[in-house]
């Protein structure tokens, strides 16, 4: 009998993000994302309601507004500036660089344009202003540990030394 998602079962799961007006996929995670369900806020609280109750092999797709997650796109956050003032290591499109304001508050600005000119940074989330659709496959339901739970997510044992790493008897 499958398992279905519930308050404090472990679920993994792999999605992809797709831009509901262009079809264009925004984000694909082909790796397992686990968590455990109604324990951490992961997920957007859509996403999350419509996964209680689905189980193993289950595909839902779940449409978003990204406005309610992110709010709406602030064109004061796209900053364009001349291509020698930016240091080297930030001259390619998709490096985050992460600024700092006057309080000492820090926000990821993401390179989105360049030319031989110029480049341009974004500190809106990509997904900020966006109508989208999760697509998500469920990959694994099942009832978390106590360490999961109280991670909210899946636990990692650390070795107790190398040789437990390598399982070489002493």
């Amino acid at each position: 009998m499958n398992e279905t998602i519930q308050v404090n079962k472990f679920v993994e799961l792999k999605y992809k993000v797709t831009d509901r007006k262009t079809g264009i996929v925004l984000t694909t995670v082909e790796f397992p994302l686990g968590y455990v369900h109604g324990v951490n806020e992961t997920l957007a609280p859509a996403v999350a309601a419509e996964l209680e109750g689905k189980s193993v092999g289950d595909v839902i797709e779940v449409p978003i507004d990204s406005k309610q997650l992110y709010g709406p796109r602030d064109e004061s956050l796209v900053f364009t500036d001349r291509i020698e003032n930016v240091p080297e290591e930030y001259r390619e499109i998709g490096t985050t660089i992460v600024m700092e304001n006057e309080l000492g508050g820090t926000r990821n600005f993401i390179v989105t344009r360049m030319d031989d000119k110029t480049l341009t940074v974004d500190g809106n989330n990509p997904l900020s202003g966006r109508d989208v659709i999760f697509l998500l496959e469920i990959l694994t339901v099942r009832d978390a540990t106590e360490e999961e739970i109280e991670a909210g997510g899946a636990v990692v044992e650390e070795a107790a030394d190398i040789n437990d790493l390598l399982k070489v008897p002493i």
